[in-house]
């Protein structure tokens, strides 16, 4: 009895290792994952992307640089739509706090009357920042953030966390508005950033043609003046 039993294992045994053969066979000639791979591919793969796309500028040909002031340069703009495009950055390359490099109201912005401001802010700080357009009665206006009921136009935040909100390194965020005549003031509304220098100035007249921007650096027209 115990032979028969000895017996009846060994061929249970020897179809098992069989059919684990077939098995396996199976596999190694039908399956798309090769050995060592753990993770199995997903039955349908889809790939997204994102698309952006791109703000198209048109300068007229009869319109050239040469009618700006000395030392001014054009802005970007579409002449058809009254629209100019303001590529504000903050680098990480220059001093805290900066706006394309400049800080404390070095960088002047001149934008025709009842021209639509189309603001791309990109931030390449480590620290969150956000750009805001203010209301001002002033050429050059004081470094402190006012109520935000004189704030006109936020780019990357609100009106209920521009003071302790913003967009984070390699973000970008967009906003417009249609500027009346007037001064005004482009800053940082977090929290010191203005106090800090991270602000410049907007001149929006009907005696201004073309979108153009100035640099400007009271210390170096200081030292030249003595």
């Amino acid at each position: 009895m115990n032979k028969a039993v000895s017996t009846s294992v060994v061929i249970v045994v020897a179809i098992a290792l069989i059919l684990v053969a077939v098995a396996g066979y199976y596999l190694a000639t039908r399956s798309p994952i090769p050995e060592g791979t753990t993770t199995l591919p997903p039955s349908t793969v889809t790939t997204m992307t994102q698309t952006t796309t791109p703000v198209t500028t048109t300068t007229p040909v009869t319109t050239t640089t040469s009618a700006l002031p000395p030392g001014a340069m054009p802005l970007p703009y579409n002449p058809s739509t009254k629209t100019v495009y303001l590529y504000i950055s903050t680098w990480d390359n220059a001093t805290l706090y900066n706006f394309n490099g400049t800080s404390d109201g070095e960088l002047h912005l001149f934008i025709p009357a009842g021209w639509k401001v189309c603001v791309i802010y990109t931030n390449f700080e480590a620290i969150d920042h956000n750009f805001i357009i203010v209301k001002n009665t002033t050429a050059v206006p004081s470094c402190s953030i006012i109520p935000s009921s004189n704030i006109i136009l936020y780019v990357g935040v609100s009106s209920s966390n521009y003071f302790d909100s913003g967009i984070a390194s390699g973000a970008s965020a967009t906003g417009s508005i249609v500027l009346s005549p007037g001064y005004y003031w482009f800053a940082c509304g977090y929290e010191d950033h203005a106090e800090s220098g991270m602000w410049g100035v907007i001149e929006c007249s009907s005696s201004i043609t073309q979108p153009y921007y100035e640099v400007t650096n009271e210390e170096i027209e200081e030292e030249e003046e003595e």
